[in-house]
């Protein structure tokens, strides 16, 4: 699960040593081994705690299922060490990880290696991925990256709370904004001790509420945060989220929040009614508050035209450009995408499939509601933030304009001018 930022990545297991081990037995060093013996790659990814502990399962089966290459895994949940070694002449690794997001932008650095040649060396069948994933692995007409798993953003509610306001899981924007002020509680000196609508992630959180109301974040021609949609669906939220309590209020009750996805999480404790986030809060909620009472909801649409509008982001995996061992990388990579293991993965993490074949597994069944989500994922109203060279800057730009629209230092308009200004200066190659 990501959120990457993702968002949810939590320790190496035994299975590692017990492979480095095996591996110093057989006479490997790092990065290769003798001439008759297999080929050592290593896989480093953000991933860690259960998610880490799976992954290293799927590992050990790989290694077990041939013998001309033996993965090591490395967990090592720091985005920048990552992009550091990939953007070296001597590599640490030879596969990982990251969001479709950031595909554009690594690309044309030169920093991923394309996988066409390797999808028709493995018999990868790209068809079967899900096609809005697959927009953003694709650069100047090259596959970067591929979808072990995919994201959507639908509508959490604690059903508790709602009945004892006498609510019903809202349907429309105006439902969702007169819900807000009933499941809102303020203490005497203005402290929050019950929020209506939380954020698990402001930009996650207000991309697609701007899908929501009709926006698009990304023309044609570049980016698009002006968009009508985008600032109807940005002073929606300060009106009816962050007003009615005020900033200071809200950065005060956020900065005490328990830890995401933990029994203390805001929404599992119930000290946030409702909240819009991905399909790994099933597995999370289970795992961490197996008696709380939750139920899940598309996203209230600003018309009836946009509904099942959510934003669906992909957890995806690459080569970069300086691995010794390509070719060994890409039969790994072609194992961790084949329908077995991506379920395995997306089960253990509560995740979407990204292959479309696996959307009505069985074996998802045992996740609550999860068919909201992979409802929405297909939805025609289901968007995906480009990626492209300059996307990176674009989403710490659109980042920082939402930081002062929750903080209530800017209108919409004035915090989206500021991005526009930026755009002049971002890179299209």
């Amino acid at each position: 699960m990501h959120m990457k930022q993702h968002m949810r990545r939590r320790a190496l297991v035994a299975g590692a040593l017990a492979t480095a081990t095996a591996i110093a037995l057989t006479g490997c060093g790092a990065g290769g081994g003798d001439a008759d013996g297999p080929t050592e790659i290593t896989f480093s990814y953000l991933w860690g705690g259960d998610e880490a502990k799976v992954l290293e399962e799927i590992i050990a089966d790989f290694n077990a299922s041939q013998d001309e290459i033996v993965v090591k895994g490395v967990s090592s949940p720091d985005t920048q060490k990552q992009l550091t070694s990939m953007s070296s002449s001597n590599g640490s690794f030879d596969i990982s990880d990251n969001f479709g997001n950031t595909v554009g932008a690594w690309a044309s650095k030169g920093i991923l290696a394309p996988l066409d040649d390797a999808i028709k060396t493995e018999k990868i069948d790209v068809d079967d991925f899900v096609p809005s994933a697959m927009e953003q692995m694709t650069y100047d007409g090259k596959i970067y990256s591929l979808p072990i798993a995919i994201h959507s953003f639908q509508l959490l509610y604690n059903t508790q709370l709602l009945e004892e306001a006498g609510i019903t899981p809202p349907t429309t924007m105006d439902e969702l904004a007169a819900a807000i002020p009933k499941l809102t509680k303020v203490d005497d000196s203005g402290k929050i001790t019950q929020l209506g609508l939380g954020s698990a992630n402001d930009s996650t959180t207000l991309t697609t509420l701007g899908y929501a109301f009709g926006g698009t974040w990304d023309g044609e021609d570049g980016p698009t945060p002006a968009d009508p949609g985008n600032l109807e669906a940005l002073q929606w939220y300060q009106d009816n989220v962050i007003e009615p309590v005020g900033a200071e209020a809200m950065a005060t009750f956020v900065s005490g929040q328990g830890e995401y996805l933990s029994a203390q999480d805001p929404f599992f404790s119930g000290k946030v009614a409702m909240i819009i986030d991905g399909e790994w809060r099933s597995a999370s909620a289970a795992k961490v508050a197996p008696d709380f009472q939750w139920g899940v909801t598309a996203i209230p649409a600003a018309s009836p035209a946009l509904g099942n509008s959510t934003q669906v982001t992909a957890s995806t995996l690459f080569i970069p450009a300086n691995s010794k061992h390509k070719d060994e990388a890409a039969t790994f990579l072609a194992y961790l995408v084949s329908k077995e293991p991506m379920e395995k993965f997306a089960v253990a993490l509560g995740n979407l499939a990204g292959r479309t074949s696996l959307a009505g597994s069985p074996a998802f069944d045992s996740l609550q509601d999860f068919s909201v989500w992979a409802d929405a994922a297909s939805s025609p109203n289901a968007k995906s933030l480009s990626s492209l060279p300059y996307s990176a800057e674009y989403a710490t730009d659109l980042a920082t304009a939402f930081d002062e629209v929750v903080r209530l230092t800017a209108t919409p308009e004035e915090a989206i001018a500021t991005v526009e200004e930026r755009m002049a200066n971002y890179s299209t190659k």
